[in-house]
């Protein structure tokens, strides 16, 4: 795992109208453009003039839910989503210098098909394309496409011998999937397109590869019938949480999400996924990202005073699997270095409310870590592979 650099990765993680269930509700939110493709290239935009690492967009299956493992009834919270991986495409062309990078349910796709959609992405971001990969692990997911059963989960489940090996599985597929799309993004070599009007000759067949994939969930002929993106690889990138003992970062990901609460998490969750690596003989660099939500705002006060408001119209108190964090933008500063210096190499904040958190980060926390000679002041890199400290890789398939 690379060693955290003098510069922090920064990015944030877009849903809806903010990850607190009644964002929709506040005074500057817009839920009447969530389904439209200007709000979400603004939020981009804004991304962008903080010159943030990447942008992720949420994405799934089911509708979302209070309840994580089954459907709820509720109508006072925003349901419905649009295409995670086409909102990345439609507002590509109108930036520059931030990563794009979609969330993706492996569980029920077909990797042939997202390979191509992401270098697609590349392609039309002119390298600047992720993705992130999730699994379905709902009954309800699996019910919109009939082809497999899966068990109804509960809390605990993950724990509990009767689900664990089925819930392992998944992991297990989502790690061949991913093998697939990396194969299938080098089975064309960078110089196979000729395009030789002379000769006739468009593309050197000899430098197509069929990637041969023989797996338990997915076989797979190749070779892709899209180029080789211009990143080599485009980023992968996933959340893990440990319980699986953090093999899908392990075993997939560029990039890793995980969700310390405190400074003393950082160095036991850093232990553990190198642990994975080593397990898995993994010698591929991975970055590590905490996830922490974040309510924002001038004073402590105020940003306490809107959590509130939000938990009042909510009727609950807002939980989350991230640490929640309500202060200044000078205050999340101060934790993000303490916990960069503990071994984090960036963050992904979890904006409360859009777009006003997203504001506050990027008119307030990157000011701030510029300040302190931490965040870059300008994107010296087109590319995100390059944005990340990643070098362009060799193409598996090339001969000498």
């Amino acid at each position: 795992m690379s060693e955290p650099s003098a510069f922090i990765h920064l990015a944030v993680a877009l849903d809806g109208a903010g990850w607190h269930p009644s964002a929709w509700r506040e005074p500057g939110a817009r839920p009447a453009d969530l389904f439209t493709a200007g709000y979400w290239a603004d939020l981009v935009a804004e991304a962008q003039r903080g010159l943030l690492d990447f942008v992720t967009i949420e994405d799934g299956f089911t509708l979302q839910s209070e309840d994580r493992f089954a459907p709820d009834q509720r109508v006072d919270r925003v349901r419905g989503r649009l295409d995670a991986v086409l909102i990345a495409a439609r507002v590509a062309p109108r930036t520059d210098g931030v990563g794009l990078i979609p969330t993706i349910t492996t569980t029920h796709s077909e990797p042939f098909h997202l390979s191509k959609a992401i270098a697609t992405l590349d392609y039309v971001s002119g390298g600047r394309a992720g993705v992130r990969v999730q699994i379905a692990g709902r009954a309800d997911a699996a019910a919109h496409f009939g082809r497999r059963e899966i068990a109804t989960l509960a809390p605990g489940s993950l724990r509990d011998p009767r689900f664990r090996s089925e819930i392992l599985a998944h992991f297990d597929e989502t790690a061949d999937y991913v093998e697939v799309l990396r194969r299938l993004w080098d089975s064309w070599e960078d110089d196979a397109e000729i395009r030789d009007v002379a000769t006739g000759r468009f593309i050197d067949r000899n430098k197509l590869h069929y990637i041969d994939f023989e797996g338990r969930w997915f076989s797979v002929k190749g070779p892709s019938i899209t180029p080789r993106p211009p990143q080599g690889q485009p980023i992968v990138a996933a959340l893990d949480h440990g319980a699986d003992d953090y093999r899908l970062i392990a075993r997939t990901a560029d990039v890793g999400f995980v969700t310390p609460h405190a400074v003393t998490d950082v160095a036991a969750i850093a232990q553990q996924v190198a642990a994975a690596r080593e397990a898995v003989q993994r010698t591929e660099d991975v970055l590590l990202f905490g996830d922490i939500a974040v309510f924002l705002d001038d004073t402590t006060s105020g940003a306490q005073s809107r959590q509130r408001r939000l938990d009042e119209l909510a009727g609950i108190e807002w939980t989350s699997d991230a640490r929640i964090f309500t202060g200044t933008p000078g205050d999340l500063a101060d934790l993000l270095q303490q916990w960069h210096a503990a071994g984090l190499a960036g963050f992904r904040l979890r904006p409360a409310a859009l777009p006003h958190d997203l504001a506050q980060i990027t008119n307030a926390v990157v000011p701030e870590l510029q300040r302190r000679g931490l965040f870059r002041t300008e994107y010296s890199t087109r590319t995100l592979r390059g944005t990340l400290g990643f070098e362009r890789p060799a193409n598996r398939y090339a001969t000498a």
